[in-house]
């Protein structure tokens, strides 16, 4: 059972601590009003509890920051001694207008928490789907979990991260270290622009898996074949 803080009372806040008080955990939702806490901790139900931000930091050993681009990076570095040695997760997607990337310093906001919260141990995940589906009990589509890439530096947290993606009835994916977090930002873009800005499915522009790398062949190929494969 773990303590989880969650900063911010909005719908992503609501999705993910849903499937994590149904889990055992102790929830605490942080808000700067109130009221909207005390609302989604008694619709919540179980453990959650209504607090303010800096005490939502200080009660988790995991962290969600549950914000959007901008106001996260802000909240996080007030709260940046609280959050020392905590395991911080980013679901934020830093997409403005005509779906381009707001992040314009060269670093995801994934890294820009890391920065504000340079004690923290920041994980990105959650980003790249609308909160509706992260509500779904699990999220399956044709028979299988939806895969959830997660990115990070810490182990440690990385393997709290993948059980907190497996209590949602995800399968966690590893997605590599912090530093391709903005892959992950970019990813969302280019899929929110597909799937709101031109009606595409996002999900058509991949082969399965089989053919990532060209059609099978009928013979194996040697690993040296492989390696010169061309793309």
């Amino acid at each position: 059972m773990m303590r989880i803080g969650v900063l911010g009372t909005g719908n992503m806040a609501d999705a993910l601590a849903t499937h994590w008080v149904r889990a055992g955990h102790n929830v605490a939702i942080g808000g700067r009003d109130m009221h909207k806490a005390e609302r989604l901790a008694t619709r919540l139900g179980g453990s959650a509890k209504p607090v303010t931000l800096p005490a939502a930091a200080e009660f988790g050993q995991v962290v969600l920051a549950a914000l959007p681009f901008g106001t996260g990076t802000s909240v996080v570095r007030e709260l940046r001694a609280v959050l020392d040695g905590k395991v911080l997760i980013d679901c934020s997607n830093p997409v403005g207008p005509g779906f381009r990337l707001l992040t314009q310093s060269g670093l995801s906001a994934a890294q820009q928490l890391a920065a504000a919260a340079p004690g923290a141990h920041v994980v990105k995940a959650f980003n790249l789907c609308h909160e509706d589906v992260w509500r779904m009990s699990p999220p399956v589509f044709d028979g299988r979990r939806l895969a959830v890439p997660v990115c990070g530096d810490d182990e440690t947290a990385l393997a709290l991260v993948h059980q907190l993606v497996r209590q949602v009835g995800c399968e966690p994916v590893a997605g590599g270290s912090l530093e391709r977090a903005g892959l992950l930002e970019a990813t969302a873009a280019l899929f929110i622009g597909l799937w709101v800005g031109e009606g595409a499915d996002a999900q058509a522009i991949a082969p399965p898996l089989a053919y990532a790398a060209g059609p099978r062949d009928e013979e194996p190929r040697t690993a040296e074949e492989a390696s010169r494969q061309e793309f």
